[in-house]
């Protein structure tokens, strides 16, 4: 794709280090799809050269030849501070194929490993596999999982572990850090190719635009509000929403320290090394804003090509402004949805806000109730809806439901049309810390059969699936306290 049309400055050729004896522990016939990947009756590839391609052991299989893997420079903002020169430090791009690019992360050190030793453990591969693929289910853009295989190699991190190498896909792996890159170092040539590698291959019709570099940051904007929109919607918090884990495709990516909500708190903070809260939950939305401000910042010389700084500070700063628009309409839209409602009613926001302070202050599970709403009917009285029992303020939540209840008879709503709708919507299954540590702690014991039925449920969040609905409760009290933090 892009990269390697940049040049030496932007890219390093770098070959995977191997890793002995390597084994699948995780496989996506899902993501195979994406690239015609042949598979056997066993549901993993066909050829058995994949193994060790996936694994970094090899560069060929019958049917493709990756002959120059790289790794990527860029640069970016870390917690909110210019942390300068970064890149693919333990990511390597092996190419494209059927319009994917393949990469593959912990398969060894890279120019940009600085420090580190280019690995990934075997925890952090199988989060990473379960969510991106639990994220397209749910119909979030997002990077995608091919594989993870797995090694007896051992890599310390706050303790000894084993290496795992997870294959991902995506159409594009670049990221707001390439453009502050190029930028930072005034090397317009490069941040004018990249720019027209981006539109060339993913926003074709930014070109037919008067001004196309800010049509292009204006598209990026609105496919970031948009995703983050959907993240607040289902209670995901990415955890390190740094401005080099951006995609200017507005794709989910990097998943390191990330968590769903289980008790929704409106301040909930999934990542244990973000002591200042910096990337909560309820303030994904400002972040992610910011970093749109970081990428304007990025733009600025694109459009001094053909205006006065002046004049392209002031254009970027235009486009960046709808963001808080395309935020608030998505977001708002993605919770009446949520809500079974149908119209747009002077007083919805006040009703949905409403719902989710109280869910807050009662600590409320944030799926199971969204799901449940679906069985509220437009007969009911107060009394009748069974999940009033599950919020500490009676009378606060009673009025609520009265409300709301009164709302969906303003809009003459159907209960059985209102539930098909709400459950298409409202995820009955979502990766839980609990579920996922559980998978973890038998794949660390070679028992992989975990991972494989978790996949399985979180391929199908909206079917009731009740052979599975022991996925759907929330964490026990033993088992709510699971950390995650950036050690991956």
């Amino acid at each position: 794709m892009a990269f390697p049309l940049l040049g030496d400055d932007a890219t390093h050729a770098v070959k995977p280090t191997p890793i002995p004896d390597p084994y699948w522990v995780a496989f996506s016939t899902s993501a195979a799809k994406l690239i015609d990947l042949p598979l056997g009756s066993n549901d993993l590839p066909k050829d058995s050269a994949w193994l060790d391609l996936l694994a970094g052991n090899t560069l060929v299989t019958d049917a493709h030849s990756f002959p120059n893997p790289i790794a990527t420079v860029y640069s970016g903002h870390q917690f909110g501070v210019w942390a300068g020169q970064l890149g693919d430090g333990r990511a390597i791009l092996l190419g494209e194929i059927s319009g994917q690019e393949l990469q593959l992360k912990g398969a060894g050190k890279t120019r940009y490993s600085r420090m580190g030793d280019g690995r990934a453990v075997l925890r952090s591969s199988i989060r990473e596999f379960l969510c991106s693929e639990a994220m397209h289910a749910l119909g979030i853009p997002t990077s995608r999982a091919l594989a993870v295989v797995g090694s007896d190699l051992p890599v310390r991190r706050e303790t000894m572990e084993t290496a795992a190498v997870c294959a991902r896909l995506a159409p594009s792996f670049i990221r707001i850090g390439h453009f502050e890159h190029y930028a930072s170092n005034n090397n317009i040539v490069r941040l004018q190719e990249l720019a027209d590698e981006l539109i060339k291959g993913h926003y074709q019709n930014a070109s037919d635009h008067k001004n196309p570099y800010l049509e292009l940051f204006r598209q990026i904007c609105v496919r970031n509000a948009k995703l983050v929109a959907q993240w607040q919607a289902v209670g995901f918090c990415h955890g390190v929403l740094n401005s080099d884990n951006i995609s200017v495709l507005g794709l989910t990516i990097d998943y390191g320290p990330f968590g769903f909500l289980d008790q929704f708190q409106i301040d909930f903070i999934c990542n244990h090394s973000d002591q200042a809260g910096r990337y909560a939950y309820h303030r994904q939305p400002q972040i992610m804003h910011w970093n749109m401000a970081c990428l304007a910042s990025a733009f600025i010389p694109l459009l001094a090509l053909e205006h006065s700084e002046d004049e392209a500070q002031t254009l970027l700063g235009e486009a960046l402004s709808e963001f808080a628009v395309i935020y608030g309409q998505t977001w708002q839209a993605l919770f009446r949805e949520k809500l079974g409602l149908l119209t747009t009613q002077e007083g919805d926001t006040d009703l949905i806000e409403r719902l989710l302070q109280a869910m807050h202050d009662s600590k409320v599970d944030f799926t199971n109730l969204f799901r449940g709403l679906s069985s509220v009917s437009v007969r009911n009285t107060t009394q009748d809806v069974i999940l009033r029992d599950h919020f500490i303020d009676r009378q606060a939540i009673d009025q609520w439901f009265s409300d709301y209840i009164a709302r969906l008879n303003a809009e003459s709503s159907d209960d059985t049309e209102r539930k098909k709708r709400m459950d298409s919507v409202n995820p009955k299954y979502i990766l839980r810390n609990y579920l996922a540590q559980k998978a973890i702690d038998k794949a660390q014991a070679k028992d992989f059969s975990e991972i494989a039925s978790l996949l399985k449920v979180l391929e199908n969040p909206f079917a009731e699936q009740d052979q599975y609905a022991a996925y759907a409760l929330p964490p026990s009290p033993d088992w709510q306290s699971v950390e995650i933090s950036c050690s991956s």
